[in-house]
């Protein structure tokens, strides 16, 4: 590849292999550590591993399974790994994928709130994970390159990734929204009984109706308990209660529930402040795991101020059981019916015009994470109906922008792994951030 080529080379063709229980541990263990810069980031990570390296899942049931999960509540990245594991290895094989996605950047996160609790922010871990962010704008770009090649195959589902990264970078039209217009237009250009035979996936309902029943009663009986023992005024109840009303409502991941969870958390409840909401978000940013494990920032707080480092905890694990304890219910409830859609012809072009504007996202969340990781300050403005990001050429972060460049390199020019573009990057930003401290 000479120069900054961004052609990419097709997934590795050959069968799809199934791993041992034990093998896909392993490597939903290296999944989860290394899942840094939000949906985009590790959807591509997965990607990368799952579907090129390991091959333990298709080109395109992998992408009909990434649509699946863009239409849930929640965040998409932890749902598609729970969803792949499940595929490998049933119930226990889709527990131990989404618990390994969310637990290495719980604990992280965990730890910074406690650090973050006693001496506010912490310089040294800022520096640490600037060069992380860094890395990651590149991994997000190759995740583009690599999704919209394989994705986007006739000038139709181009100008639905357009227009989908039009509706909601520029004009913030709500993600499921732009997903019905795009599964609506998929559905019209199909052709029943064209491309693939109808193939009836046999399905028990009575099976369905009771892994719901099942996993409602996990999510919701230990938080009702809580409540029952503390009262319902108690600020565990109330964590209990708000978040698990969160997880029902936050389509479009983190950034589209970002506004509400600011207005009750900040204005209704008290818990925290707006600036200290930003520092949740920018602990979130810069660890692995998916960006919604803000809620256990807030959680940890909202809890610690209320009854000390104690009751900070119960707080933070309130937080994760309401927020993620309903994926697993929409996942395991939901999963068996993925097949049997992508069977369908007119339903499989829907799907296929979804992922088309799943691009769309990709492009909007590269374009926003960008921006925020060059420019230290980004103002916002309306012009009419249109929503204009405007960064501060004055406030350009060149540590950044070289960290980025030099990730870029690593990656599409000399090939390298994501794990050592991570280290050397996070390595240089924290001795750039020593130098400049000791100067």
């Amino acid at each position: 590849m000479a120069a900054l080529d961004t052609t990419i080379a097709p997934a590795p063709s050959g069968p799809v292999t199934s791993p041992s229980f034990a093998d896909a541990v392993r490597v939903f263990a290296r999944i989860g550590l290394l899942s840094f810069g939000g949906p985009a980031g590790q959807i591509a990570l997965m990607h990368r591993v799952l579907v090129e390296e390991e091959r333990w899942i298709d080109e395109r049931s992998y992408l009909n399974a990434l649509n699946f999960c863009m239409l849930l509540p929640g965040p998409e990245a932890m749902q598609l790994a729970t969803y792949v594991g499940w595929r490998l290895h049933g119930l226990k094989g889709g527990l131990a994928a989404g618990l390994l996605f969310v637990l290495p950047g719980a604990f992280v996160v965990l730890g910074l709130s406690m650090i973050y609790a006693a001496f506010g922010k912490v310089p040294l871990v800022t520096a640490l994970f600037l060069g992380v962010k860094a890395a990651v704008l590149a991994i997000v770009v190759e995740a583009l390159l690599r999704i919209s090649r394989r994705s986007l195959r006739d000038a139709v589902e181009w100008i639905v990734a357009g227009l989908a990264f039009t509706g909601v970078f520029f004009l913030g039209i709500p993600f499921p929204l732009i997903v019905l217009a795009a599964a609506a237009i998929g559905f019209l250009r199909g052709k029943a009984g064209a491309d693939r035979p109808q193939v009836s996936v046999p399905i028990s309902t009575s099976r369905t109706l009771l892994t719901a029943a099942l996993w409602l009663a996990i999510w919701i009986l230990p938080l009702a308990a809580l409540a029952y023992l503390l009262g319902a005024d108690h600020v565990i109840s109330q964590i209990a209660l708000f978040f698990s009303k969160l997880a029902v409502v936050t389509f479009g991941g983190a950034y589209a529930v970002l506004a509400y969870m600011v207005q009750d958390v900040v204005g209704h409840y008290g818990w925290l402040t707006s600036g200290e909401m930003l520092d949740g978000l920018g602990l979130a940013e810069t660890t692995p795991g998916p960006l919604i494990l803000v809620t256990e920032f807030v959680g940890f707080l909202a809890a610690y101020r209320q009854g000390g480092w104690g009751m900070g905890l119960l707080g933070a694990l309130v937080t994760l059981w309401a927020t993620f304890a309903p994926c697993f219910l929409w996942i395991f409830v939901g999963a068996p019916y993925v097949e049997r859609l992508n069977h369908a012809p007119r339903l499989a072009s829907a799907l296929a015009s979804v992922t088309a504007a799943v691009v769309g996202v990709i492009l909007n969340l590269t374009v926003w994470f960008a921006i925020h990781v060059l420019f230290g300050k980004v103002d916002e403005r309306m012009l009419g109906p249109v929503r204009l990001l405007s960064p501060e050429p004055s406030s350009v972060s060149w540590i950044s922008l070289a960290l980025s460049v030099l990730a870029i390199g690593l990656l599409f020019v000399l090939h390298r792994g994501i794990m050592q573009t991570l280290a050397l990057c996070s390595g240089l930003g924290l001795a750039w951030h020593l130098l400049a401290v000791g100067l």
